[in-house]
């Protein structure tokens, strides 16, 4: 039976499969991407991805060189200031407002932020001008046998492609890690996300704003204007019951809910998408390479949504991985390969998540003694500028 063969097979056609898929066919190499399900583009349609993503300033480079940065721009909202706002007395208002702004460490803002189905949308339209690159929505990746020279992958067509690397970009599920056997730890926080779009009379002015109080931050995201109205996107952490809770109220109740978490700050919000809920975990692969396999984005690890880390951590993954691919594209999916790519990530990710994992406890607490802590903690960090700075580097990735 003859297959066909290809450089690189990308397993998962979200953000991180699109954007991989987009990036090693700009560097010339012949890519097939393949996902079970064709991408949701528009906002209407049912099973949209209602999150947005912050692209964080180090990931520029990558989408520029992918040739989507110029597609995306135009939709993209600058995010320059990210304020942090404790909540935690008595009642949900403001005691604590702290912004880090972008201006102190640069000349750029912190990130630009774009709704994941406009991402989809215009992902796919870069992919359809690449004669390189095979995007093939509706099939999946079946199962694979590794040799010495390749990969022979099956997929869910039952259609057959010679690969001399597969990239898992399959979610926090993977298929293709599960077919490789690679074990994972998963840390279950008991919450629960919201995720939708608002509109609100008080101007955002580009400012991201996180609110803790306790259940998990509330954090609003600026948005284009929507109908001629300042729009934010939100995410709205809580534990698993009280997040179900709000989800099933009538809107006006959910909108009276949501205005006094976000301590009014932007005036009554308007609810202006559906709201629906993802389950809150962290999660690590204990290896991001296997036979001729290398695992980013959601395959290799999973945050709580905070700090805008997710996509950026796999955008790195991408960064590492085409620049061993780029330095000696004779040795893809090589064995010494996959371990360097595994070597320079790992940690680093190890790390983040770590660090991503105390955030998010600390923003759940419930006693109000531990959250005066919390405001103190926040206070004492931001109050030292060096510090300040040190940590807003550290948030980008920025050395």
């Amino acid at each position: 039976m003859a297959h066909d063969a290809t450089d690189i097979l990308i397993s998962g056609g979200g953000v991180a499969g699109l954007t991989a898929a987009a990036a090693f066919g700009a560097a010339g190499f012949r890519v097939t991407c393949v996902d079970p399900a064709p991408p949701v583009t528009s906002d209407t349609e049912a099973g949209a991805d209602l999150r947005t993503t912050a692209f964080l300033q180090p990931s520029i480079p990558v989408l520029q060189a992918a040739g989507l940065w110029d597609r995306l721009e135009p939709f993209a909202t600058p995010l320059q200031v990210m304020r942090i706002v404790d909540a935690g007395g008595a009642e949900p208002q403001a005691r604590i407002t702290r912004d880090f702004n972008a201006a102190d460490i640069s000349d750029q803002p912190f990130g630009w932020n774009l709704p994941n189905w406009l991402l989809r949308r215009e992902m796919v339209a870069r992919l359809a001008d690449m004669p390189n690159v095979d995007f093939r929505p509706g099939t999946g990746f079946a199962s694979m046998v590794a040799r010495e020279s390749g990969a022979i992958v099956t997929l869910t067509d039952g259609s057959q492609i010679d690969a001399r690397m597969v990239v898992a970009a399959d979610g926090r599920n993977s298929p293709v890690r599960e077919a490789l056997g690679i074990a994972t730890r998963t840390t279950r926080y008991g919450q629960k996300a919201l995720a939708f779009a608002v509109t609100h009379p008080i101007p955002h002015g580009n400012v991201s704003t996180e609110i803790h109080r306790s259940g998990g931050p509330f954090t609003l995201v600026p948005l284009p204007d929507r109908d001629g109205l300042p729009s934010s996107a939100i995410v709205w952490m809580e534990r698993g019951p009280e997040a179900e809770r709000l989800a099933a109220l009538p809107v006006p109740e959910f909108e009276a809910e949501m205005t006094r978490r976000s301590c009014g700050l932007f005036g009554p919000l308007s609810l202006a998408t559906r709201r629906p809920l993802w389950p809150m975990i962290s999660q690590i692969a204990a290896r991001f390479d296997g036979p001729r396999t290398a695992l980013i984005a959601e395959a290799a690890h999973v945050v709580p949504p905070i700090g805008a880390q997710g996509l950026n951590m796999s955008l790195s993954d991408l960064r590492v991985l085409l620049e061993l691919a780029s330095a000696a594209p004779g040795q893809i999916g090589e064995p010494a390969m996959l371990a360097t790519y595994h070597r320079r990530r790992w940690p680093e990710v190890q790390a983040r998540v770590a660090g991503i994992d105390l955030l998010n406890r600390a923003s759940m607490l419930e006693p109000r003694p531990l959250r005066d802590l919390r405001a103190g903690a926040l206070n004492a960090l931001y109050s030292l500028a060096p510090v300040r700075k040190t940590l807003m580097r550290a948030g980008l990735g920025v050395r």
